[in-house]
């Protein structure tokens, strides 16, 4: 694969480093810096879905359970009819019902209160669960933490004998709540080589070496038109973003992706610092998509 006129446009953006996968075979690689362990932020929320499809296989949760049976010792002294419905998928389809994000990074350094799970379900419940898209960190740092709860260990330890060191990742650094909780909803640092290995898992339906990581049914589900979302028209499914031909991705601030092109059986994977996250990833459909 020729990545010259991806590489020219990528470059000024602040890529880092770039993958690309068809048919399980490396067939692309520029790495405009070392490839070391990086802040994937957002993408991070992907491995919190990977998570709860596994916790849910092995029965300690169901995204059909309601949150007030799931947080009961966190709820507000006073239970709206919104909160009372919602459920652990609308945690995950980021339709909880809240009427604005929280916990989003540039606000968590200055709240008061530790608990993030009880200030989290605090917040105003303004429209029926399950109907409205907002893009928020409050859903799958809730999903992140019921599994951590319910596993008896932080969401890093529930996942290394689980998915990490099956895919090869040594124990990661993952950001915590004051409480010491995963903070499911970011933080994650990777490698773009271990990004890229998510991305090809996903593609390979949840399977690596011949062992069922994460549920197929999960990866068909999560990767699939769960709700519309309000930016771009391809749809949301649990904690990864639908996009071009048919695609859907892990996707982080400042251009962290790992894209599914089942259509061409290929994963393209990115890291950046870009401020042109967008620009970044439409090159991806331009420059390296046609070339599969």
């Amino acid at each position: 694969m020729d990545l010259g006129q991806f590489v020219e446009k990528a470059g000024p953006m602040r890529a880092l480093g770039v993958v690309v996968s068809q048919n399980g075979k490396e067939i692309g690689r520029y790495l405009w810096e070392g490839a070391c362990r990086r802040n994937i932020y957002s993408a991070s929320k992907s491995f919190t879905s990977a998570a709860v499809g596994i916790a849910q296989k092995e029965g300690l949760l169901s995204i059909d359970e309601k949150l007030v049976d799931a947080f009961p010792d966190d709820l507000p002294e006073t239970v709206s009819d919104y909160l009372a419905a919602a459920t652990v998928r609308d945690l995950l389809t980021m339709c909880l019902g809240q009427g604005k994000p929280y916990l989003m990074g540039e606000d968590r350094p200055y709240y008061p209160d530790p608990n993030w799970v009880r200030s989290a379900l605090a917040q105003p419940f303004t429209d029926q669960p399950g109907k409205r898209f907002l893009y928020n960190n409050t859903g799958p740092y809730l999903a992140g933490v019921l599994v951590q709860r319910r596993a008896g260990c932080d969401l890093v330890h529930y996942l290394m004998p689980r998915l990490f060191q099956p895919m090869g990742i040594q124990l990661p650094t993952w950001e915590s709540d004051p409480m010491g909780n995963t903070f499911g909803a970011g933080g994650l640092f990777l490698t773009l080589d271990e990004l890229h290995n998510f991305g090809q898992l996903y593609l390979d339906m949840g399977r690596r070496n011949g062992r069922q990581l994460v549920p197929e049914e999960w990866v068909r589900e999560s990767t699939s038109r769960q709700v519309e979302n309000d930016r771009d028209g391809y749809g949301y499914g649990y904690l990864f973003w639908g996009g071009m031909e048919g695609s859907f991705r892990a996707d982080g601030k400042y251009g962290q992706y790992t894209i599914l092109l089942r259509d061409k059986n290929a994963v393209v994977t990115i890291v950046a610092e870009s401020r042109e996250a967008g620009r970044l990833l439409k090159a991806v459909y331009t420059d390296i998509y046609p070339q599969l």
